[in-house]
């Protein structure tokens, strides 16, 4: 879906507003404007765990109460680390989602494992990171973002801190083009996060993978609600997919996985290259690099087996038929 298709269902003109952000929160897409929601539309999900463990929010199948549950969430955020505003916080260090693309991020970079990413940032677009407390403090608290327009303290923020606003008059969303310039800054090892409800085509990475001779970790993120036509598509190029609330990426990624990490949520990691990011989560990286990739794996604190540390949680290592589902799924 493209942000023009977003902001029709949102009913909004963006050319009404000079401060305008957007973003889905629990299948909710949320506009903000100048630190306020001006607009959201339905959600249909019923229950997110991650959701429930990060935000207070009452299972139930009335929307109303559920919509009031994401305003306050979305709120929280705005007061709290004062996303799309120029009091943004862009500096974190500490994990906030177990098993979250940032934190992933946060220690390849520590681990000298990639030498920068390319994710997306509210009051800046796509952005190239490389110190490990950038990327955590841009993707820590941000949900799926489909569009932004600059905040001038944030871009300013980030280049104090080494990052790089890949389109700094517009803050466009443009992850492919963000690791481009990564490449024509000499980049070799570059991590890009990629919405997966939107239309970039992933097949433009790896042309980029061959054009410059670099090495490019595909993580697609905010999949919840995508077609099975986008599903095959990020199975044919992605190296980690983050499986949200989408049943099609469950079914479809999670049989050709060689890992998944964690049951409600699972990351399903396709292939080596992603395995080999994967494993500078790990507080033994060879455990993982050194796994039979003909087999399937699954990393979860529920199963016994090969204990091992996840960035700071304790879990086990064992082998499974993938996907493995739970009581605790998304609904």
């Amino acid at each position: 879906m493209t942000p023009e298709e977003i902001l029709r269902q949102l009913n909004i003109k963006k050319d009404h507003y000079n401060d305008l952000h957007v973003i889905r929160n629990f299948s909710s897409f949320v506009a903000i404007s100048n630190g306020r929601i001006v607009a959201m539309t339905d959600p249909w999900m019923q229950h997110c765990p991650l959701f429930s463990r990060l935000y207070v929010m009452t299972q139930t199948d009335d929307r109303e109460i559920i919509k009031q549950g994401i305003r306050e969430a979305v709120e929280g955020k705005i007061k709290q680390f004062g996303l799309f505003t120029g009091e943004r916080q862009l500096h974190r260090e500490d994990i906030a989602v177990p098993y979250g693309a940032s934190e992933m991020m946060m220690y390849g970079l520590t681990k000298k494992g990639i030498d920068a990413t390319v994710t997306a940032c509210d009051g800046a677009g796509t952005v190239i990171a490389v110190t490990p407390s950038l990327v955590q403090g841009i993707g820590s608290r941000m949900n799926g973002l489909f569009y932004t327009t600059p905040i001038k303290e944030v871009i300013q923020e980030i280049e104090s801190q080494q990052g790089t606003v890949v389109f700094p008059e517009t803050a466009e969303i443009d992850q492919v083009k963000g690791v481009e310039k990564a490449a024509q800054m000499g980049y070799h090892t570059v991590a890009v996060t990629i919405n997966g409800f939107t239309e970039e085509d992933l097949r433009c990475l790896r042309d980029l993978e061959e054009d410059y001779s670099i090495t490019v970790v595909c993580i697609i993120v905010c999949t919840t609600g995508i077609t099975q036509e986008r599903t095959d598509h990020i199975a044919q190029y992605a190296d980690l997919v983050w499986s949200c609330a989408s049943g099609e990426v469950r079914e479809t990624i999670g049989r050709k996985s060689i890992l998944q990490i964690t049951i409600p949520i699972p990351v399903f990691v396709v292939t080596e290259k992603g395995m080999k990011f994967a494993s500078f989560y790990c507080s033994n990286p060879a455990i993982l690099q050194n796994l039979d990739t003909s087999k399937q794996y699954l990393i979860a604190n529920t199963v016994k087996g090969t204990p091992l540390t996840m960035g700071m949680f304790s879990t086990y290592l064992t082998e499974a038929n993938l996907p493995l589902r739970g009581e605790n799924d998304p609904r």
